[in-house]
This record gives structure tokens, sequence and C-alpha cells, in this order.
């Protein structure tokens, strides 16, 4: 009776981390706590240890878990696809609120009203998932109670579009005949013999940096921009390296994160206009059919829209589960593909922000 209740249990946590993630559960349970408590806790130190500590441990650690080695296995077409995907999210925001004029409801609200400070986090968000969020969050000192927004916006709309890129990669086969593009080539993924972890290694050099880059002592954004670089050349320089682990220490620490920001919230005026709530989705279409285009002119099988996208919008654990429903063996691929959306998110969305202080502010 005690198996059969423990499996029902895990079967019903299952179905409802599905659709509400549990980053999203460490940012709001916090948050309910210490509103029941009555507890004042955005002062607390504990905050600063989240952005000088966890914060950093959370970027070497993802950005140590990409090998470089790895994005061999896409392909250069597949590439430049994807990463045009990326630098469609980053400017197609921006470039909507240059359009609209300065006349307009939505640019008032957007810029006079700050919500442009929303816009840059779902960057992060759609490009490099949690970690970038919570960052490019930091960057631009967006307000506690517009990030629970566009968090819980993320969530709703990252689900019925993960299942309507269910139903798009089905039909790949059709949409390469009607457009005539080509379909994906058999691939074999092997591991290499060279991939022998360290769980010591890894775990003592991740936290000597992460030591070493307090005790310099560095600005905020220039901690982020130097800690990506080292991860970077630490997952791909070493030989006996973690690279799994560093990517569950990012996770982990990126929860940790979450669960810290949620001390700050305050749930009493919780809303989002109407109008950004379209001007998010026509964003995403936006960026989906470019992406469709862009597919057309390499002359690529269509089938990289849904799993560029997933990489992107979706993340590490809905991208190849997409594409596991039209081809297993493309499976690595998009894991790859989610691993450099994941490292490369900051970065995007400080492009973001150069570009709209260049065009708009």
């Amino acid at each position: 009776m005690s198996l059969l209740w423990k499996k029902n249990e895990s079967k019903f946590i299952k179905k409802i981390l599905k659709w509400v993630p549990a980053i999203l559960f460490a940012y709001i349970i916090p948050a309910i706590i210490s509103s029941l408590l009555e507890l004042n806790l955005k002062d607390v130190i504990i905050h600063n240890w989240s952005k000088k500590i966890i914060i950093p441990i959370a970027i070497i650690s993802i950005m140590a878990s990409l090998s470089i080695k790895s994005l061999y296995i896409v392909g250069i077409k597949p590439l430049i696809h994807f990463l045009f995907g990326s630098f469609s999210i980053a400017v197609i925001p921006i470039l909507m609120i240059f359009f609209m004029g300065n006349e307009s409801f939505l640019n008032s609200l957007i810029i006079d009203q700050e919500f442009w400070k929303g816009i840059i986090p779902m960057v992060g968000s759609w490009i490099g998932g949690s970690t970038s969020m919570v960052v490019l969050k930091e960057y631009v000192s967006t307000p506690e109670l517009l990030f629970l927004s566009i968090l819980v916006l993320d969530n709703i709309i990252i689900n019925f579009w993960t299942l309507f890129m269910f139903q798009f990669i089905k039909q790949s086969k059709k949409i390469n005949r009607l457009l005539n593009l080509p379909e994906t080539k058999e691939i074999v993924f092997t591991k290499k013999s060279d991939k022998i972890s360290s769980f010591t290694t890894t775990i003592s050099v991740i936290l000597t940096v992460t030591f070493l880059s307090i005790v310099v002592n560095l600005s905020f954004i220039s901690t982020i921009i130097i800690l990506s670089f080292i991860g970077l050349f630490l997952g791909n320089s070493l030989k006996s390296w973690d690279h799994n682990l560093c990517l569950k220490i990012g996770t982990i620490s990126i929860i940790c994160v979450m669960a810290i920001l949620g001390l700050k919230l305050d749930f009493s005026t919780f809303e989002l206009p109407f109008e950004f709530i379209i001007f998010i989705i026509v964003w995403l279409f936006t960026q989906f059919v470019i992406s469709i285009i862009t597919a057309y002119f390499l002359k690529i099988s269509i089938v990289w829209v849904p799993i560029s996208n997933m990489a992107n919008v979706g993340g590490i654990s809905t991208a190849p589960a997409v594409t596991a429903a039209y081809k297993k063996e493309l499976m690595p691929h998009a894991i790859v593909l989610a691993i450099l959306s994941m490292v490369t998110g900051t970065f995007w969305g400080i492009f973001s922000v150069w570009i709209f202080n260049l065009l708009i502010l």
C-alpha cells in the first residue's frame, strides 16, 4: 500500500513539474512563506551572497559544461541556423519597439514605465535559460514584481510552445516535400574514450576560481564575463573534466538563486498589461517565421526549425524530448545546441541592451 502511494505520488509530482518547473516553485514558495509570516527579507545579507557567490558558481559551471568539440556533430548549416535564431530573439523586440513610434501606448509602456527591463531577462530565458535570465535580471535591475510576472508568463508560453513544436516536428517530412527541402542524414553518435571525468578536479577548480573572483572584487558584469570565458576554457582544456557534473552544479545553483530572489517578492501588485503579453507572443511567432525562412534559404531540413527553436526557447530538457518525436538519433544534436544556448544567453541579453541603447534611448 505504501509503495503504491509513493508511486502515485511520484506520478502526480512529475505531472506538476511537467507544467510548473521546479525553478518556478523555487521562486514562489519562499515568497509565499515570507508573505504568510509577514517577514521583510528584502535586505538580508543572503542576497549579497547570492550575487557574489552562487551566481558566479552557476555561470562558471554552465560555461564549463560545453565541450566545443561536440559542436562538430551538429554541422555548419544547422549551427548557422541556430545562431541566427538566437540573434533574431535578441533583436526582434528592440526593432518592434523602434518601428512602433514614440506616440504608441505600447512604446510608452515599455520605455517610460521601463517594461523593457522585463524583456531583457526574457531574451536571456529564451536563449540561455534560467541562468541567463537571473544574470540579466540583475544586470538591468528588473523590479521583483515585473520579474515574477515575466517568469510566470514565460512558463505558460513555453508550455504551449512545446506542444506546438511537438506537432510541428511530426509534420517535418510533409513540410520538407512542400518546400523541396532535404531530409536529415543518418547520424551515429558515439562517446569518445577521452571523455573520462574527474569529480575532484571539477569541484576543486570551480570553487577555487569562484573564490578568486570574490577576492578580486570586480563589478558584477565584469565577473560574469570573465568567469564565462574561464569556464569555457576549463571545459575544453582539462582532460579530466566532468561536463555533466558542471551542468548539474549550474542547475542546482540557479535554483538556489531563484529561491533567494523569492524572499524579495511581494504578491500585492502582481500584473502584466494585456498589450505587453501580445507583444511577447508576436515576438515569439515572428522569430519562428524567420527561422523557417532561414532554413529554406540554407536548404536544410525543416526539422532544424523546431530543434533550434526548442534548444533556444525550451532548453536542455524539452529540446531532446521534442527531437525524439522525429528521430532519436538527433537528440545529441539538440542537447549540444541547448547547452550552446545556455552558455551564450547572457551575451545575447547584453547585446540586446546595447542595441536598445543604440536605437531607442
